[in-house]
């Protein structure tokens, strides 16, 4: 099964982002990212919407942080992405017969749902600038990485 690094990989990002004062283009963040420019953007792209960075064209251009990152936590990061699948758990069948299967199923389902509040809640008290406070961040992204 593939991982959903989006989340992480955006995170990482933001971190550096906010180490440094002028604009970094694509390029340069993508290869932090180790994807390509147009993912970078597409992946981005919730992130500018939300208001949490900006990006301009042209020369002198590129991303820069919209808000400081006391301001976003990491459940409204995850929001922005779209609300990647938590988990890869699911039921054999939706519509059963089965009393059995229904039980499997409602168990199942309840779970997920204390799981899936439980990191709402969680990710929910956390700042991105916390992250940061945990760790040494190392060296910022320079244009010539």
């Amino acid at each position: 099964m593939n991982r959903d690094t989006r989340l992480s990989d955006v995170l990482h990002v933001l971190l550096h982002m906010d180490q440094v004062e002028e604009p970094l283009t694509s390029e340069v963040l993508a290869r932090s990212m180790g994807t390509n420019p147009a993912v970078f953007r597409r992946t981005m792209g919730g992130l500018r919407e939300a208001g949490f960075v900006r990006s301009e064209k042209g020369h002198g251009g590129g991303w820069t942080l919209a808000r400081p990152l006391c301001e976003i936590t990491l459940f409204a990061v995850y929001q922005a992405l779209g609300c990647p699948n938590l988990f890869s758990i699911g039921n054999r069948s939706q519509h059963t017969d089965c009393m059995v299967e229904k039980n499997v199923n409602s168990v199942v389902a309840d779970t997920m749902a204390e799981a899936t509040a439980l990191f709402a809640k969680r990710f929910g008290e956390i700042t991105v600038d916390q992250i940061a406070s945990e760790v040494q961040v190392s060296t910022p992204v320079r244009h010539g990485m």
